[in-house]
Parts: structure tokens; C-alpha cells; sequence
């Protein structure tokens, strides 16, 4: 949990934002919010913003937006912030129904709050512009770990770091070339995992994420770095201090740490990991092949959460899990690897109903025109990927696991972005699905996993709008004769 001081720093940033917000939108009119000036969009009355803040925004971030803090997820599960936050925008959409709404201006910033799919779409599919990833508040977060990352790059930089992660982690490929080599490295881990540190027959997040980052150690750098534990520290304490954007001043010399690990595991190159197909990429001086790879570390963090609460689905909805056990089948465990679009839709499902990246930010680079008025240059756009998920009033099943949705070509209609979308999708979508899968195969397979509570998640009822991994405990019972790597 934070720490005195620093839980002073952030409640003051916090309050001095909601006075900041209060006093520049004080004097609207607490029925109906007009324009700042004509032609504008509609902005929000201090009451609606202030709740944004302390609704939305505030429990957001307070979980941790780039190191979860377990304790303060726990707490948003235990009082349902997620569902509170979700019902605070549709407030928001009853008011001024299509969108977007301007917020603030803020600590002088300026922020628009997206309500309606079809703007979604639109903003995704317009990035970088008119509609850049390289917001301010990104670029204070990440720039703790990875300040020549792609997603807070622009223009020329971009393009090249764009493509490069492309190439490195094969978007647009549903099997990574490595395919062979990297799900055998994540079936090894989970038939480890399961016969010494499950040889009792539970399974907590402790122990799944110990075989769960090996995993990711072995597939991104190679066996050399598969018990490199000062890798890990020293990402974690890099991306605590980057949870705090602004508030936490650099730390250069850890950051040069990081990258000296980095480097010396990237500069062996070993043939059957991502390392090796980085070394055969073509790189500019634009690239910086190293600078890219923490945030596919950070991505495997979110994609290891996602296939545990995956796991506690599957094992309170038996129907679908014996549909997912189904599709294993026998050729799970030779290569080629199976593209298990079953299992694949489960996580995703599980990403909708829980998003791992609840906010997706842009900044507008230009004046842009929409229905209800005019959107500023550099406004701020807040897609609050939750309500997008979880509306009922617009998606029948939102609080439902409905995995089928993502097997019919359904999840665009509903503007579910569980990784983003457009030009700036997650370049690791595929691979992350392909590893997750793959473990979630290993975890299941001829295995009855029961969660324990299981009315935790009660298919009879709406499932809960936020779910802490790391208070899932399973129990396992082996159905037939142990697999062997």
C-alpha cells in the first residue's frame, strides 16, 4: 500500500484538481451545460465534472494504470467502483446523449469524454491524426520506463517504432513464426507450474505469476533470462514510480539499470525468442529496438491477469469450458500450435468485462468538427473503455460472459477495444492472445478447476464490475493421466 507520504502527495493533487475543476466550470448552469462559446461542444456543469473526477477518474488511477496496487484493487471490488463509474457516464450520455462533452478546462487542460460507439470508431481509426497517442499524460507516465516507446511517440518516430514492433511481435498474424518454439516455452511453464508448485491442488496468483513472467522472461529474451530476477524488480519499481506520472521525479540512473539489463539480454540474441527476431530486423536511428521492449513486458503483466480471471470464468460457467476443453484436443500438445479461437474469445471476453487499459487516451493535433459542435486543438479525449463494455442499456448481455460475441464479428458493432483499436491497436494483440490461450489449454486441459468461493462469480447473476486477480484461489482435480513435457 502507499505510503504516508506519498498518499499525501497524491490526495493533494487529487483535491487541488477538483478545485481546479470546480472553479473554472462553477458558474454553468447545474441543469443543462451550454457551449463555452458558439459552435462549441457542450461542456459540463462542475457538479458532472467533479464527479467524474472522483467517480471515474480517482478510482482509475488509484488502482495503478501501469503497476496494479492489489490492496486498492481489492477495496474497488469490495465497494464496486467499476459499476459506479460505469453508471456515472451513462449519467453523463442521458444528459447530453451523443457527444462528446468537454471537461474542465483543468489545471488548463481541456478534456472531451467520448459517449457514443460510432465516435470510437471514428477517433481509433483517425490516430494518430488528427487524434495522437503521444498525449501529455502519457508521456509523464511512461517516459519513467520507456521514454522512446512508441505510444508516446509522434509523426516520423512513430511510423518507424510502429513498425518495428510490428515486425518484432508479427501483428496481424493470429501464430507468431516462433509460434513452435514460444507456446512449447508456455506449456512447459504450465505443466511445471502445476506438478510443483500446484502439487497440492491450489492455484493462487502467487504461483501462477511466478511461471507466468519465467514464461515471458524465456519467450521474449530467451533461457538465459528465464530466472533473472533483478529484471523484474527493477521494471516493477520503475513502473510504481511511473503510476504516479508527475508526482515522482525520474530516476535516471535505475532507468539506465533497466536498459543495461535490457541490452545485454537483447545483445545475445538467442535464435528462438523475440530477442532473435529483433536482431533481424532492419532498425533506423529512429528505432530504438531496446526502448520498445518494456512495454511489451508491461503488456504480458496485463495479458497474465486477463488469462487468470479468464480461469476463474471458465471454472464457474462448466458449459463453456467444456466447449473450451473440446477444442484443445489432442493436437494442443504438438506442434504446429492450434489457433484455439474458443479459448481466444474467452479471454477476450474477459478483457471486455474487466478492460486491463480502462482509459484510452488521444490528443487532438487540429480543431476537429463534430455533430453537437467544435472540438479544440489540443483537447485531451477520454474513451472510457468500461462504460463502452458494460452498458446495458446498450449491450444486452454487458454483464454477461458472452464469448461467442468475439467468434461472430460482433465486438466491432459494440465498440469493445479490450486493445485499443485502429492504426494504433496493440501491435502484441495476437501473440498475447496466442501465449495466453496456450497456458489457459495447459490450466484446463483434462483438469476440473473450481474456484473457491465459487459464488464469487454466479453465472445466474450480473458479474461484478471489478474482479481482483490476486484474491483468486482455485482448487485442481486431475481428470486423466498427468501431461509430460
Amino acid at each position: 500500500m502507499m505510503n504516508t507520504t506519498r498518499a499525501t502527495a497524491f490526495s493533494s493533487g487529487l483535491a487541488a484538481a477538483a478545485v481546479l475543476a470546480f472553479v473554472a466550470l462553477g458558474r454553468r448552469n447545474p441543469r443543462r451545460a451550454a457551449a463555452a462559446r458558439a459552435g462549441q461542444l457542450p461542456t459540463a456543469t462542475a457538479g458532472e465534472a467533479l464527479r467524474l473526477l472522483f467517480g471515474v477518474v480517482m478510482p482509475t488511477v488509484a488502482k495503478g494504470v501501469i503497476l496494479r496496487r492489489p490492496r486498492v484493487v481489492a477495496l474497488a471490488e469490495r465497494f464496486n467502483l467499476d459499476a459506479r463509474a460505469v453508471r456515472i457516464v451513462q449519467e453523463l450520455r442521458d444528459t447530453y446523449q451523443r457527444g462528446p462533452v468537454l471537461v474542465g478546462p483543468v489545471a488548463g487542460r481541456r478534456w472531451a469524454v467520448v459517449l457514443r460507439p460510432e465516435h470510437v470508431h471514428r477517433i481509433l481509426a483517425a490516430t494518430p491524426e488528427p487524434f495522437a497517442t503521444a498525449t501529455a499524460e502519457k508521456r509523464a507516465v511512461l517516459a519513467h520506463f520507456e521514454p522512446q516507446g512508441v505510444l508516446i511517440s509522434h509523426g516520423a518516430d512513430r511510423a518507424d517504432r510502429r513498425r518495428f514492433n510490428e515486425a518484432a511481435l508479427d501483428y496481424g498474424r493470429p501464430v507468431h513464426r516462433l509460434g513452435d518454439t514460444l507456446t512449447a516455452i508456455v506449456r512447459e511453464e504450465g505443466v511445471r507450474l502445476l506438478s510443483e508448485r500446484c502439487a497440492d491442488g491450489e492455484l493462487t496468483w502467487d504461483r501462477f505469476a511466478h511461471s507466468w513472467f519465467r514464461a515471458v522472461r524465456r519467450v521474449v529474451f530467451g533461457e538465459g533470462a528465464k530466472d533473472d530476477a533483478e529484471l523484474s524488480r527493477v521494471m516493477a519499481r520503475l513502473r510504481s514510480h511511473a503510476n504516479w506520472a508527475w508526482l515522482w521525479p525520474k530516476q535516471p540512473a535505475l532507468r539506465r539499470r533497466l536498459f543495461d539489463i535490457l541490452d545485454g539480454h537483447l545483445a545475445r540474441a538467442e535464435p528462438q525468442s523475440l530477442a532473435g527476431a529483433v536482431a533481424a530486423l532492419p532498425v533506423t536511428s529512429r528505432t530504438a529496438p531496446a526502448q520498445q521492449v518494456p512495454q511489451w513486458l508491461f503488456a504480458f503483466d496485463a495479458a497474465g491477469i486477463a488469462t487468470f480471471r479468464t480461469l476463474a470464468l471458465l471454472a464457474t460457467h462448466p458449459a463453456h469450458a467444456e466447449r473450451a476443453r473440446q477444442e484443445i484436443g489432442t493436437g494442443f500438445w504438438m506442434p504446429p500450435p492450434p489457433e484455439l479461437p474458443y479459448l481466444r474469445a474467452c479471454l477476450l471476453d474477459s478483457v471486455r468485462l474487466w478492460p486491463t487499459t480502462p482509459l484510452l487516451l488521444r490528443e487532438s493535433t487540429e480543431e476537429t468538427a463534430w455533430e453537437s459542435g467544435v472540438m479544440p486543438a489540443g483537447t485531451a479525449v477520454t474513451i472510457f473503455a468500461p462504460f463502452f463494455h458494460r452498458d446495458e442499456r446498450r449491450v444486452p448481455f454487458a454483464h454477461r460472459f458472452a464469448p461467442d460475441v468475439w467468434l461472430h464479428g460482433q465486438a466491432q458493432e459494440w465498440a469493445f477495444v479490450p486493445f485499443s483499436g485502429g492504426p494504433a491497436t496493440c501491435p502484441g494483440r495476437d501473440l498475447v492472445l496466442l501465449l495466453a490461450s496456450t497456458m489457459l489449454g495447459v490450466l484446463i486441459d483434462r483438469r476440473d478447476v473450481r474456484l473457491r468461493p465459487p459464488h464469487r462469480l454466479d453465472p445466474e447473476r450480473a458479474l461484478p464490475g471489478t474482479l481482483n486477480p490476486y484474491a483468486l484461489r482455485f482448487r485442481l482435480a486431475t481428470d486423466g493421466p498427468a501431461r509430460a513435457i
